[in-house]
């Protein structure tokens, strides 16, 4: 080889191995930049993933509990609901004539007003009328107890609307200083049947310390 190829072959190697020492420079200083550049400008992607891991389980959680804060307060309102129902189904009451003394004879049948309250639940019966009213349709017992003197006649029936359904009664007896009477039934009533206890035309009842009485209560929902 002479010596100007020579020469020309060692400064061709020497460009080369000039190069690739920049390359490689130029490679290990773009590696610290980007180092560099994701420390201080771009989340970890690692430590991402974990937080919206942990966002993730703490929404399902709160999802659930409000899941079953929804179903308690389902069931809450369900049993409210039953509660205010089985308060409408609670009808009782028990009145009595109230004052002291004898009503009667009138020469007509009259509705005998029970004006002395002891229990009204359900305010189905009224004290001004003496009508009770069915606010529920269902099965009812009735009972009607009264005190009178022996010497009048003593007639006094239940109705329903304006059927009689059941009667007390006695005679009129001048051996008796008093007379005692009562009887019950068992009625179905739709919503807005009428009850009530009526002194025959011509008879008579007497009150005090509630001894004339005339009491129903609901014993089933239909």
């Amino acid at each position: 080889m002479n010596t100007a190829a020579f020469l020309l072959v060692s400064l061709c190697c020497c460009c080369w191995l000039s190069a690739a020492q920049q390359e490689t420079k130029k490679t290990e200083n773009e590696g610290k930049e980007c180092q560099t550049s994701q420390g201080s400008c771009y989340p970890d992607l690692c430590k991402l993933l974990k937080d919206f891991g942990v966002m993730e389980e703490k929404l399902r959680t709160t999802v659930e509990k409000l899941g079953v804060m929804e179903t308690q307060l389902k069931v809450s309102e369900n049993q409210l609901e039953e509660l205010k129902n089985n308060e409408r189904r609670k009808v009782i009451f028990s009145a009595a004539l109230g004052g002291n003394g004898h009503i009667g004879p009138i020469d007509h049948d009259t509705t005998l007003i029970f004006k002395n309250i002891i229990t009204n639940i359900g305010s189905a019966y009224n004290p001004s009328t003496g009508v009770f009213a069915a606010p529920i349709a269902g099965v009812y017992y009735f009972s009607f107890f009264y005190h009178a003197g022996g010497s009048q006649t003593k007639y006094i029936s239940l109705f329903k609307n304006g059927q009689r359904m059941v009667t007390s009664s006695d005679h009129q007896s001048s051996g008796d200083g008093a007379d005692n009477g009562a009887n019950a039934v068992t009625l179905q009533l739709e919503v807005g049947d009428q009850v009530f206890i009526r002194l025959m035309a011509n008879t008579h009842v007497w009150d005090s310390v509630n001894h004339t009485t005339f009491n129903g209560f609901l014993l089933k929902q239909v």
